[in-house]
């Protein structure tokens, strides 16, 4: 079921090199959805139809997508049809997701920017100060699947850099709702204001603003093939998180490790549709107990075919040289999660560039950061944590630089600006120097 690569030779080391751009983010390994070329048309068309027509485009869209009747004063949840789910939750659940939040948020605040002294020398000084953005909007996917936590791994950092508004956009139900777990946690989180709305359409209304939502400053959130293009295509007029693939997991491991522990978090990433699980280790032994132990937890799970699928496709045990070539193999990858159940895990983390988010030892399956550690779950994909890391807090935080002379600093300074301004040809800012000066 599962492909063994022995990258101590030449072959192996093509094979983990082709399973490594198959994973890449440029092959638009997105969804099962179909292809980027093929989507992008449509994306653009219903795009520029929510920017000229707004409301009225959002629901026409809405029901031809979502098979959901919606209408422009319906757009927006009501503040007591939230309050009403929130009611209607279990206390245990609504136990559980306060402790989430609120190991969320402390983690969150605890990571968050804060400005330090200035630097001040002869007349100058130079600082950087933080501003929250004004406004953010979350997308939730929804539909025939609901994903509660993606408010709280989203939302929460938002509210925790003092965004003083957040929007959430949920896909409606055949019925026309928002599933209330859903809204219970946009309660908890401290969101009130949550649209019926998905796809394409939730994300145009985001961007361009309609005549019942008000556009927003950057979007967040995971989605489909055809939600992460809208992102790509609105970007720049607002600022996205990333443009999000499917979930993946490398382990890198040694003889100390569990194969039933490895095999077990594999699984646990191939079934999503689709999902990669790779094993990176030195040990031929281990190499073969996970493998076994993958192809029987496999056969037990409900999700099973598509499981199946991702394992044969987008997985693979890799069998490396030593430490050293198990750490580089990982770097390569570039994992949304790595996990390390290595005897010196510490020394293997000094070694790791490139990862979305470690889990380190037995007792840190990916599970723990998807819900509970505090951690956000919003991690780059596809190889793009090798330029970018996962949602925090200061992802909604703008720095400024603030510069402050006196005319001594200035004037010590002027000869270099000037000399510069000229070899640029740029007159203009060698005499907003000189004229100061010159008083």
């Amino acid at each position: 079921m599962i492909r063994t690569i022995d990258a101590r030779t030449e072959a192996g080391r093509q094979a983990a090199e082709a399973l490594r751009a198959a994973l890449s983010a440029e092959q638009g390994m997105i969804s099962g959805g179909g292809a980027a070329a093929d989507a992008e048309a449509s994306v653009r068309r219903v795009l520029g139809d929510v920017r000229a027509r707004g409301d009225e485009a959002v629901c026409e869209w809405t029901r031809k997508f979502d098979r959901a009747e919606v209408a422009p004063q319906t757009l927006r949840v009501p503040e007591s049809a939230i309050e009403a789910a929130y009611k209607s939750m279990p206390q245990d659940f609504l136990g559980t997701v306060t402790r989430i939040r609120e190991a969320v948020r402390r983690f969150q605040r605890h990571v968050l920017a804060r400005e330090r002294k200035a630097l001040a020398k002869n007349g100058r000084t130079l600082r950087l100060v933080y501003r929250p953005l004004a406004r953010v909007g979350v997308y939730v996917p929804g539909g025939k699947a609901f994903y509660p936590s993606t408010v709280l791994m989203t939302a929460v950092p938002a509210l925790a850099a003092g965004v003083p508004e957040v929007a959430v956009a949920c896909p409606p139900s055949a019925g026309g709702d928002v599933h209330p777990a859903v809204l219970a946690v946009c309660r908890v989180a401290g969101v009130e204001e949550v649209y019926r709305m998905g796809g394409v359409q939730a994300v145009a209304a985001f961007a361009y603003g309609t005549q019942t939502v008000r556009p927003v400053d950057k979007i967040v959130g995971p989605g489909n093939l055809y939600v992460q293009l809208a992102k790509k295509l609105v970007f720049g007029r607002v600022g996205i998180d990333s443009f999000a693939g499917p979930s993946e997991v490398l382990v890198l491991a040694d003889s100390s490790a569990d194969a039933r522990l490895i095999a077990a978090d594999m699984l646990s990433q191939a079934e999503h549709d689709p999902g990669s699980a790779i094993l990176v280790t030195p040990d031929e032994r281990l190499a073969g107990a996970v493998a076994a132990e993958v192809e029987r937890q496999a056969a037990g799970l409900a999700r099973a075919g598509a499981t199946r699928a991702a394992l044969q496709k987008y997985s693979a045990v890799v069998i490396v040289a030593d430490r050293d070539a198990a750490v580089a193999a990982a770097n390569a990858f570039a994992p949304e999660h790595l996990e390390i159940q290595m005897e010196d895990a510490e020394a293997a983390l000094r070694d790791v560039r490139a990862a979305g988010a470690v889990f380190i030892g037995r007792y840190t399956p990916v599970a723990v950061g998807d819900y509970v550690a505090g951690s956000s779950h919003t991690l780059p994909t596809g190889g793009t944590a090798r330029w970018a890391g996962g949602l925090t807090a200061n992802d909604f935080l703008r720095s400024m630089s603030v510069v402050e002379y006196d005319r001594a600093a200035l004037a010590a300074d002027a000869p270099d600006i000037c000399r510069m301004a000229e070899i640029e040809r740029l007159g203009a800012h060698a005499e907003s120097v000189r004229k100061r000066l010159a008083k």
